[in-house]
């Protein structure tokens, strides 16, 4: 038996080199574990973004379906990150583009054709990873612009929370309205709803400055707790979508029935041929350069970058496109690798090892998926508010003092959270830079200059057309 226990430890040390990177058995286990108390929160916030809207039919999706949708999903693109790219990186739907899948695409077509675009959308990262274009794509778009996109969906993500938790609400249009969003219902804040969501936003805020593991997931489950015992007590009214109660069993069916519900094409017509191809644009955009961030910075962390290179980031990369055309099939949003790997690696993770025991957690919360149904929007929101906080603090990286984007970064931070658009925001931001950019004399390329055309053909159908 010890003999067995030997030969299967040797495989394993021989296939994700554990030793050679410096880590044990132990250590990949608690960080893979620790990865997933990081970031399983995901199970809980992705239904309220997706549940939150309709497609062009008036069509909502079910809690229970998205929940299963993004356990699975996460749980296999997991596994083969660590299999394929052997690297301590989870993957999951990405908070910011599901945004944009949910409150900008499907009200414009059909969720099979949104989850189609969204296929499409990991296909070309695929594409893209495979012949190089990602890099050269990455290298054209000036970095302060790159930075702006991720501030604006920061501040995009909070907003969502805020009104998701009905913390901001929106002003009915009126004679002597003064402004187009209010505090609470009223211009005041009232009732229990308002109070969970205060109570969750502060113990989280309190337990990351702390540097407590699972901070988000540990603040969403008591805000959660309190809540059931609030309702069951007062038979609060005003929680939203999901009411806080105990479900019948906590163990249940995952619901697949958003498997596999695609249609690759259709969004074309729904939307029209050059609003489907921003979509989509938006998408791949939003994929990949948040992806390849995380990635260099995660790996850096690990020690798994050498020369400025990281290792195995082409298998790396395809994984991760990969990841978006899962979130297509299963109907969870693209999929792109996680931040939150990092405290995974800071518990001493260093190979692929981690990501099989992230990932196999995930697949075992699909037994789970009743616990969703329980979370009310108010408790879940802190999160949406305090990740949009953390994405803002890249702010800092901006050279405000150069002209060339001054305002081009304000345009893009601006626009995408008081348009509701993520895709505005980054026209907007393209199209005054390379303006900007050609007044002054300084010619931005032709790539550059071709995604400003894009963006204007995108802005002029609907001006011409009066829409």
């Amino acid at each position: 038996m010890t003999q067995l226990r030997t030969r299967q430890s040797s495989a394993l040390d021989q296939f994700f080199r554990i030793n050679e990177r410096g880590s044990t058995f132990g250590r990949e286990v608690r960080g893979g574990i620790t990865t997933f108390v990081a970031m399983s929160y995901i199970v809980l916030l992705n239904p309220l973004i997706l549940g939150a809207s309709a497609d062009i039919t008036g069509a909502k999706l079910t809690i229970a379906e998205i929940t299963t949708a993004t356990a699975l999903a996460a749980g296999v693109m997991t596994v083969l990150m660590g299999l394929v790219g052997n690297a301590p990186l989870a993957i999951a739907a990405g908070l910011g583009v599901n945004g944009v899948v949910a409150f900008q695409m499907a009200p414009t077509m059909t969720w099979a054709q949104a989850f189609g675009l969204v296929v499409l959308e990991g296909v070309c990262i695929v594409i893209m990873a495979a012949s190089g274009v990602r890099e050269r794509i990455i290298n054209a778009i000036p970095e302060p612009l790159k930075i702006a996109i991720t501030v604006g969906i920061g501040l995009y993500i909070a907003l969502v929370g805020l009104v998701s938790a009905g913390f901001v609400t929106r002003t009915p249009d009126a004679v002597g309205s003064t402004v187009p969003v209010r505090m609470g219902i009223d211009g005041h804040l009232s009732g229990w709803p308002i109070v969970i969501f205060c109570l969750g936003l502060l113990l989280m805020i309190v337990l990351m400055a702390r540097g407590v593991p699972g901070a988000v997931l540990i603040s969403i489950v008591v805000a959660t707790v309190v809540a059931v015992i609030v309702n069951s007590a007062f038979n609060v009214k005003g929680w939203g979508l999901v009411e806080p109660s105990l479900p019948s069993s906590v163990v249940g069916s995952p619901d697949f029935g958003l498997f596999g519900r695609v249609d690759l094409f259709g969004g074309f017509v729904s939307a029209g041929v050059i609003a489907a191809t921003i979509f989509l644009f938006t998408l791949v955009l939003s994929g990949f350069f948040d992806a390849m961030g995380t990635i260099t910075s995660v790996s850096d962390e690990a020690g798994l970058t050498r020369d400025g290179r990281v290792e195995g980031m082409g298998k790396i990369l395809m994984v991760d496109g990969a990841g978006a055309i899962a979130g297509g099939v299963t109907g969870s949003a693209p999929n792109t690798v996680f931040l939150e790997s990092a405290a995974g690696v800071g518990e001493g993770a260093r190979t692929g090892l981690a990501s099989l025991v992230t990932g196999g957690l995930f697949l075992v919360a699909l037994l789970f998926t009743p616990l969703a149904t329980v979370v009310p929007a108010q408790a879940a929101a802190p999160a949406l508010v305090v990740i949009g906080g953390l994405m803002m603090t890249q702010i800092r990286r901006i050279p405000w003092q150069d002209t060339d984007f001054t305002i081009p970064v304000f345009l893009t931070v601006a626009i995408i959270p008081f348009t509701y658009s993520i895709t505005n925001g980054i026209g907007a931001g393209l199209v005054s830079y390379v303006v900007l950019r050609v007044c002054k004399g300084r010619w931005p390329g032709w790539l550059m200059t071709s995604l400003a055309l894009m963006f204007a053909v995108y802005f002029a159908v609907d001006l011409i057309s009066g829409k």
